[in-house]
Parts: structure tokens; sequence; C-alpha cells
């Protein structure tokens, strides 16, 4: 009983009830009216038609498009409530140019290296291309100089996670979607808290909304006692707001400036598996050491800055040398970062350029395989031209109509020769490509419209550094322990099961 009212008297559940009851009181005051009064009825109407309009014309996905314009016909007045809330992307204007403010402060300590891009053209001109496309559209610049190191699960990474801030003598940044109290953040902690007394700067960003349910709510003032400054992303309020969308999916771990992590892995007990859900928690994560780390750095304060709405000297944190012999020349190396705000989907296009450009094989994980008909059309088309096209999925699903979802997309991906398989030991939670031996990205973006769309995110691109066959083996490794998909599957289903599915897919943009 005790744990039922702590549930119902939780944070989550008094903000969602607010929200709730707003919700309902908007859509009641709008359908009475509407019922009551003819003319209001035909103003809703026209109302509801001339927000479609405005969808249809939006520059966005099509699949998006469509799954609103159904909801708005189907019921004008809670299509156009819900969609006044959910719909739209956009921030506020206040709110939009406060992290455009940021982001040119940031862009400024981000130069390019012109020698660099064009030894890469002169080895590769394809993949070039694809690293023009990052620095110009994404504005962060391509690297050499720069070590990379690929773990095939969280436990390897949390281990030299921990060696790394023990070794820290300047500062420590943190940035994460999901942290929940456990032995992972409470061994990151006590490093944390000792190096904080040390006079090691310590900054930790993560996301409200993605930590709701697993933290405590004076879980900020136990890290500022600690020594350790906090910062939440976007806090999830007890009002109607159509920010409530935009989610920083980020994780970012820097230290010194001198070696940075990112990856699938937050900071949860499942994700080094001391905690068993769904099965084995099959991650994956990226260490880069070097030069490179700067632009994960900046990644991070700049949304230190647009939360606390604060300037500082970014080039602070620029170490003065690095170490040049144990970060030896690794190939090229180019982190990325993905904002919702900037209407440049560069996760997405980051996807699809390497499965376009593919020529012999183009490997993926992906925990969600909810695509838009970009994506599908490429990975189709790349299997059709003969490359090697593989897809590994969670064999035990986190989330069950997410992965019913996820499920309907198998069939007119196998029917052109895409090979999927189930990864039958657990749930995996990894976000890789590689191709050819040459291309691998490894980061937080998964292929469902929430990341590729609404989300900051974050990926490394690497071209011939020593992590892309690592990559490669990891994936023929998961591809070992997992179950090949068949179109037998998909067609012997039952009929309710794919009937639901034929509904999920409608409403797949808004999952």
């Amino acid at each position: 009983m005790k744990r039922i009212g702590s549930i119902l008297f939780s944070r989550v559940v008094m903000v969602a009830v607010a929200i709730l009851l707003q919700f309902g009181w908007l859509f009641v005051m709008l359908y009475q009216f509407s019922i009551n009064y003819t003319f209001a009825n035909y103003v809703l109407r026209f109302i509801s038609i001339i927000l479609v309009l405005c969808v249809v014309n939006n520059w966005t996905n099509p699949y998006y498009k469509l799954a609103w314009t159904f909801i708005i016909l189907l019921s004008p007045v809670f299509g156009i409530v819900l969609y006044l809330v959910f719909g739209r992307s956009e921030l506020t204007k206040r709110t939009q140019e406060r992290m455009d403010a940021v982001h040119k402060e940031v862009i400024k300590c981000l130069p390019t290296d012109n020698k660099i891009m064009q030894q890469l053209y002169t080895e590769d001109a394809s993949t070039a291309q694809q690293a023009k496309y990052i620095q110009d559209w994404a504005n962060f610049p391509l690297y050499q100089n720069s070590r990379t190191k690929y773990y095939t699960c969280g436990e390897d990474m949390f281990r030299d996670m921990i060696t790394a801030m023990e070794r820290a003598e300047s500062f420590i940044f943190l940035e994460y979607f999901i942290v929940e109290e456990g032995e992972m953040l409470g061994q990151m902690l006590e490093v944390l808290q000792r190096k904080a007394q040390k006079g090691v700067q310590v900054r930790f960003i993560y996301d409200d909304v993605g930590s709701i349910k697993t933290l405590p709510s004076n879980f900020i003032k136990k890290l500022r006692e600690m020594g350790v400054e906090c910062a939440t992303f976007n806090p999830f309020r007890p009002i109607l707001s159509i920010i409530l969308n935009n989610r920083d999916h980020r994780k970012i771990l820097v230290v010194d400036g001198q070696v940075g992590f990112t990856g699938g892995i937050n900071l949860a007990d499942e994700y080094i598996n001391r905690k068993e859900r769904f099965g084995y928690w099959k991650d994956t994560g990226i260490e880069i050491k070097g030069e490179a780390v700067w632009s994960l750095t900046t990644m991070f304060l700049e949304m230190w800055n647009y939360i606390h709405q604060t300037k500082e000297n970014y080039y602070q944190y620029l170490p003065a040398i690095y170490n040049k012999k144990l970060n030896p020349l690794d190939g090229y190396v180019q982190p990325y970062g993905d904002s919702p705000l900037d209407h440049e989907n560069v996760g997405e296009n980051v996807y699809l350029n390497m499965i376009n450009r593919a020529k012999d094989y183009v490997y993926i994980f992906t925990p969600y395989l909810i695509l838009d008909n970009e994506m599908t059309v490429a990975l189709q088309n790349a299997a059709k031209c003969g490359v090697d096209v593989r897809i590994i999925t969670p064999g035990i699903p986190d989330k069950k109509l997410v992965y019913l979802l996820t499920q309907s997309y198998y069939e007119q991906l196998l029917l052109y020769g895409v090979k999927i398989y189930q990864y039958t030991p657990g749930f995996l939670h990894a976000k890789c490509f590689v191709c050819d031996d040459k291309l691998a990205t490894v980061g937080t973006i998964n292929l469902d419209y929430r990341s590729l769309y609404l989300h900051f995110e974050c990926g490394v691109f690497m071209y011939r550094s020593q992590a892309v066959l690592q990559v490669k083996q990891d994936a023929l490794d998961t591809i070992a322990k997992s179950e090949q998909m068949t179109l037998e599957f998909c067609r012997k289903r039952n009929v309710f099961i794919r009937m639901l599915q034929s509904v999920l897919r409608l409403f797949a943009p808004l999952l």
C-alpha cells in the first residue's frame, strides 16, 4: 500500500495528472462550444482544414504529416488541441534565439582544417563528401591525431570511464538522458565527489523527463553538496507545452578535454548488466582520445550555457597540448551533434549517406526500427543493388507496442533482400552503422522519429580508424547469437496483431 501511495503521489504522476486535466478542460470547452453553436462548429472545422494545410506545407517528414492530417480531420477538436500541444517541434521564439546565440559562439570555437579535408578527398572522395556535409551543415570539423576505441558492452566501457575520471586533473563533464540510482551511479558519484574536493571542476547535465522516474527529488541538492555543478534539461512542469517534445538524448563524458565517451550507454545498472531487465542488455559505446574530443567538449558547453543562460571562455577547456604518443594517427574522426532546432536532420542524413554509398555491405544496430519512406527506399535500393544489408534489432523488447511497430517494417525490407536479425539473448540498445570495412558511426541516434527529428543527439563518424573493424566484428558476433527473420514469420502472425501493427504504423511518427 505504501508503494502504491508513493507512486500515486510521485512527481511524474502529479505532473501528468495536471497536464491531463488542462488538456481535458481545453478539449471539453472546445467540444461544448462546437456542439452548442453551429457557427462555432463550422469555425473549428475551418480551422482544422487550415491547420492541415499548414501541416502539409511544413518542411517535415511526409509520414509525420500523414499522421497529423488523419488525427486532425478525424476529430477536429481533439486533433487541434493535440497538435497545438505535441505536434510542433519548434521552441518558442525567445528560446530559439537563446539557443542560436549560444550556437554562434560555439561555432567560432570549431575552426575547420581545410588541409585535412583535402587530404581525405585525395584518399576517398565519397567519404570526404560525407565529412564535408557534417562540417558544413552540422558545423563539426574533421580531425586526425585522434584515437578511437569501440566497446561491445557497457561493462567494458564503464571500467574505462571510471579510470578516465580517476585521472582527471582539470574538469569532468557529464551529459546523460537517463540517470538512475544504483551501483553504476554510486561508483561514479564517489569519484566525482573526491575529484570535486580536490579542485576538479565537475559539471553534470541530465534530461528531466529521461530521469523523472529514476531520481529522487533532492538529487540536484545532493550533487551540489558534493561540489558538483548541475543542470537539468527542459524540466517537466505541470503545464501544457510544446517543448516537452524536445529531449536531450545525448550521452557524453569528457575528461580534461583529452578523452571523451559516447554511445548508447546511460547511467543506470541495466546498461552494465548489474541489474537484469529484458535479458542481457547489449549496448555499445566509443572512446575518443586526442583532438576530436574538442567537439564533444563544445557540444556539452553549448548545452550547459543554453540551460544556465551564461557565457564563458570556451577555450579555457581546450588542452594546451595533446599527448600524441598515446594517440597515434588513427584514420579520420568526426564527432557530430544533431539538434531539432536547425531543421537539418543530420543524424538521418549521415545514415542515409552511408547506406547510399555502400558498395559491399552495411550492418546496422538499432533498438527501434520505425522508418520513414526515405530510409525504407534507401535500404531497399541498397539491397537490390547487391549490397549486403543486415539490421540487428532486439529479441526481447523494452516497449511492447514499439516492438510490434518495429516488426511491422520487416516484411517490406525482407522482400527486397534486406536481412534482419533479432538478438536472442535480450535487449539490444546499440546505435551503430558500419560499411565496407572503412566507415562507421557510433552514437545515440535510434532509427525512429523521436531520435531523428525531435531529440538532441550525437554520434562519431569514422573513416579507417581502428574502431571501424571493431564495429564490424561485433556485428558479426552479434548476428551469430541472433535469429534471422523470415517472410514466413511476418505473414503467419495473428490477424489481430497485424491489424494492431497497421494502426501503429499510422501513428508511428507520434510514438
